[in-house]
């Protein structure tokens, strides 16, 4: 245990976007690092602005008051620029804090980050839950930094990268999420407290547009089944939960396990509501029925494309009547299905973009994330439009998957984003929201009540949208 009094301030960035985005969820990936940092004596705080509705003002006010050794900055792509905000305001205030910045787009793009901000001196890699304790056991002096595995920092005028950090193999060693650290009773959903838990970590599939299997590593690592129910019971009685949404990349990856998690489930009484993403080859009939008696109220499948070419390009590997039969077996058990479709990946035509659109008709999910390609930094999408010179944004602002970021020119984006909104236009009708109304309110799926409210909050914006152009 340490005697340090190193405090560690963790923070969620602001969004420089209205609120009406910021995240739905407590920051999953600082409360684990939260829980370690408490667990070897350290003094720590999280500060998650977008749900406290803090501005870079409010947050260095938040860390003046505190004073902390380390500030640890986490970041996805969209709100890499407000991270960098986040750090010179730090800076200000704290201007001795060591500051650390992790996440994807960090761990992507450590020497670019730290060539041109001065503010972040440290930026770790991947996995952060034993790098960050490392971390704060040398501060303040930081004198044996590049012994640590799995970071890039600044010597001398140059930057070192040390080697990766090995992935923790035993994930039942970690503790759970240090929520006590957070405002709990700000998390909702709809008004329902909606909480989320990853039960594993790893991802055997090489998609060229992620980086999940990157930052976690290609082999699947798994929590034991007790210790998942226990956290659902834990959040469910020290909580208040009223669902659960497993952050898994593919959580029925192993079935005998995922079917030894709904057994207890149903055991143990654990009679909450739950959602998940899969894939269309890691389910069968048998598995979904028994998700449903478990509660399992929607899954996701990552469809990517209804074309087979387009899907092969993406190393999908699973092929339309995988994809149909899965999603038929989802419905027949009455869980709510979602799938995902990518559009305008390298290669894509007017051609299997329709091929998509057309399959997603058929099938008739709940409801479709249309997504544009988005090169993230470290997936191979990224390098291939480089490859290609094609212009390319570098607002990272952009980078949700709503917004065209790059120009194919055989596919103008503007096309793309025009068919996309098509598509949105016929898909949420009242017929829509009546029949999810009926399943969410008569049947009590809760991601049909969500839906009920979003398919009708779109009729309405789009509504008020033709009205101002009258």
């Amino acid at each position: 245990m340490s005697t340090t009094k190193t405090r560690v301030a963790l923070v969620t960035t602001p969004l420089l976007q209205k609120r009406g985005n910021h995240p739905l969820f407590p920051p999953l990936g600082l409360a684990y690092m939260a829980a370690v940092l408490d667990q070897n004596g350290f003094e720590v705080k999280i500060i998650d602005c977008p749900v406290c509705e803090l501005d870079h003002e409010k947050l260095k006010a938040e860390l003046s008051a505190y004073q902390p050794t380390i500030v640890g900055i986490g970041s996805m792509t969209p709100t890499i620029e407000s991270a960098l905000k986040s750090a010179r305001v730090t800076k200000e205030v704290c201007p001795n804090a060591k500051v650390l910045m992790g996440g994807p787009h960090a761990t992507f793009a450590d020497e670019e980050i730290l060539t041109a901000e001065k503010a972040v001196d440290i930026i770790v890699r991947g996995e952060g839950e034993e790098t960050i304790v490392e971390i704060a056991q040398q501060s303040p002096n930081m004198q044996k930094i590049g012994d640590i595995k799995g970071i890039t920092f600044r010597k001398d005028n140059q930057i070192i990268q040390t080697a990766n950090r090995p992935f923790i193999q035993d994930l039942d060693s970690l503790p759970l999420p240090a929520y006590k650290y957070l405002p709990m009773e700000k998390y909702n959903i709809t008004g329902r407290n909606l909480l989320s838990i990853i039960s594993s970590r790893g991802c055997p599939y090489q998609c060229p547009f992620c980086v999940a299997s990157q930052m976690f590593g290609a082999p699947f690592r798994a929590r034991s089944p007790k210790k998942v129910l226990d956290e659902m019971e834990w959040l469910r009685d020290e909580y208040g939960a009223e669902g659960i949404a497993f952050q898994d990349d593919t959580l029925t990856f192993d079935r005998k396990r995922a079917v030894e998690i709904c057994d207890g489930m149903i055991e143990r009484k654990i009679d909450l509501p739950w959602g998940c993403g899969t894939r269309a080859d890691a389910v069968t009939k048998e598995l979904v029925a028994k998700m449903s008696k478990a509660h399992c109220d929607e899954v996701m499948f990552g469809v990517e494309s209804g074309c087979q070419r387009m899907r092969d390009v993406l190393k999908k590997r699973v092929t339309n009547e995988q994809c149909e039969n899965a999603i038929k077996w989802t419905k027949e058990a009455g869980i709510f299905v979602t799938v995902s479709v990518i559009l305008g990946y390298p290669g894509e035509t007017k051609e299997t973009l329709q091929e998509s659109l057309d399959f997603v008709r058929r099938v008739e999910p709940d409801d479709v994330w249309l997504c544009h390609a988005t090169p993230f930094p470290g997936t191979d999408l990224r390098e291939l439009v480089k490859s290609k010179g094609w212009k390319m944004s570098e607002n990272w602002e952009l980078y949700n998957t709503m917004n065209p970021i790059f120009e194919d020119p055989a596919l103008p984006a503007k096309e793309i984003a025009e068919i996309r909104k098509n598509f949105y236009n016929k898909f949420y009708t009242p017929k829509y929201v009546m029949r999810q109304a009926v399943k969410g309110y008569l049947k009590g799926n809760l991601y049909s009540k969500i839906m009920t409210r979003t398919g009708a909050n779109y009729m309405l914006w789009r509504a008020m949208a033709r009205l101002k152009l009258m």
